[in-house]
């Protein structure tokens, strides 16, 4: 049977886009990720991560808060005023946990947040129940592109089809 190019994105590995400036929880952080199907890519600042993005999106940013020369809070801005990106889940891994840094992170458009010290089953558990939000998402992205794209088609036909010989 021949393999769809919808199939061939369901079937792809996810990647998880870890940004942290501290080099110990980043490989903590990769070192979770191990349990479950993905790759994971660090960065470790938020310039850093913005590059990345721009030249292979992830399917998940785990986004550390307070890094220099860009903070958790600008990069998450940043990504979702992005219509390219504004869709990428992104976690923020953070020891701040005031009310005001939450509803910061929140203004600033996170979908979720993990406490440092990380445990390493809440940290999977966000991560899978992320990963198949964007995977639901971005399959029925693409489902209605294509039944777009046969009610054209269809459209089309029937145009041709009214037109005098």
């Amino acid at each position: 049977m021949k393999e769809t190019k919808i199939d061939k994105e369901e079937n792809k590995t996810p990647i998880i886009l870890v940004v942290d400036d501290n080099q110990q929880n980043l490989e903590l952080l990769q070192a979770y990720l191990e349990d479950i199907d993905c790759k994971s890519v660090p960065a470790y600042d938020g310039l850093e991560a913005m590059e990345i993005v721009s030249s292979q999106p992830p399917d998940l940013i785990l986004l550390d808060v307070m890094m220099p020369k860009m903070s958790g809070f600008e990069v998450c801005k940043r990504l979702k005023n992005d219509p390219r990106t504004e869709d990428i889940p992104i976690i923020m891994v953070t020891a701040l946990n005031e009310y005001g840094d939450i509803e910061r992170g929140i203004d600033s458009g996170t979908d979720d947040f993990i406490s440092k010290p990380v445990n390493k089953l809440e940290l999977l558990t966000r991560v899978k129940t992320m990963l198949k939000l964007k995977h639901l998402s971005d399959k029925l992205e693409r489902t209605l592109a294509y039944l777009s794209e046969m009610e054209k088609q269809a459209q089309t036909a029937k145009d041709d089809a009214e037109q005098p010989q």
